[in-house]
């Protein structure tokens, strides 16, 4: 429900306001011509790639945490979310990303795969959770140096700029064009994700009981890291990068189900599209000069639930 009314909100609010009725009119294709190209060249994109993110990005710290038993688990974990970020930059530095629309969403997939390769090749035959962090937060750093590289080298203050502009995530000015992007591959890596679910609970009595129940920890292994490149890949490609909200929505739904991993991969799902979306008509709301940056946001609503999670294990004391 909470969803249903976030993306509701997203289509009412904005700089231009348009009432509930104008909103009805133009979605069954009559009323003004001005609300129709604002409804559907603005604000309908934006609504529905910030439900899709959001849900992307839900379900893959929902599931991540789950695999690697880890509650601070999140796509970043396993240098996901900054490969498919270095290659949207790679795309933006050398301006291949003006040859064609498709260009800097590919690489971004690309990387994001090239990253999933590499953590095979770092993590070997072993299926220790502890092995796979490691070897994602080498991936992660490898990603990040790429991107600092790239910024040191910029031709200029203003590639420079927007390079950083992009990193910090945004929903504005989408379109259906990158929704059309974005949706296909959010499907894909979603329904992955949501494929092992029973793995998933298996694997809450470790390693060798969820081998004793027949879990295949390869097969699952494979399908959990092909679901977060696949689905985070095609999200950070039109959106850029958004973090921390893996991190906070399995947290904030795990009270309200019997704290099974599958029970809150969906609901973490809806929990990630209303998140997303309010965090988005928040950026809205906020006077500024310029529109802030989605990135920053979901940054400022993570690091507490980061830093809460860190007390109460009394790793600070």
């Amino acid at each position: 429900m909470l969803a249903g009314v976030a993306g509701i909100l997203s289509l009412l609010v904005g700089s231009a306001p348009i009432g509930l009725g104008r909103l009805f009119a133009a979605l069954t294709g009559g009323g003004d011509q001005i609300a129709r190209v604002i409804l559907f060249e603005l604000r309908l994109p934006r609504a529905l790639l910030g439900l899709a993110v959001g849900a992307m990005l839900g379900v893959s710290g929902a599931a991540l945490q789950g695999y690697l038993r880890n509650p601070l688990a999140e796509p970043a974990v396993l240098g996901a979310s900054n490969a498919a970020a270095l290659g949207a930059v790679i795309a933006l530095y050398f301006g291949l990303a003006a040859i064609h629309p498709a260009v800097l969403p590919l690489l971004a997939i690309l990387t994001g795969l090239g990253a999933l390769g590499l953590l095979f090749l770092l993590a070997g035959n072993s299926e220790s959770p502890l092995t796979l962090i490691l070897a994602g937060i080498a991936v992660a750093t490898m990603a990040g140096a790429g991107i600092s590289l790239a910024l040191n080298l910029a031709p200029n203050p203003f590639a420079a700029i927007e390079i950083m502009t992009w990193l910090m995530g945004s929903l504005e000015d989408r379109s259906f064009a990158h929704v059309a992007v974005a949706l296909p591959c959010i499907a894909v890596g979603g329904a992955l994700l949501l494929w092992d679910g029973r793995a998933l609970d298996a694997l809450a009595l470790g390693e060798d009981g969820a081998t004793a129940l027949g879990v295949d920890l390869r097969a699952t292994r494979i399908r959990m890291m092909l679901g977060v490149a696949i689905g985070v890949g095609g999200a950070v490609a039109v959106t850029g990068s958004i973090g921390f909200v893996g991190l906070i929505v399995p947290h904030l739904v795990r009270p309200f189900t019997d704290r099974s991993p599958s029970a809150i991969l969906l609901p973490s799902a809806l929990a990630g599209a209303a998140l997303l979306t309010f965090a988005d008509l928040g950026v809205r709301l906020i006077p500024a000069s310029s529109e802030l940056k989605l990135g920053v946001v979901t940054a400022f609503l993570g690091v507490p639930v980061f830093l809460a999670h860190l007390m109460r294990e009394r790793r600070l004391w």
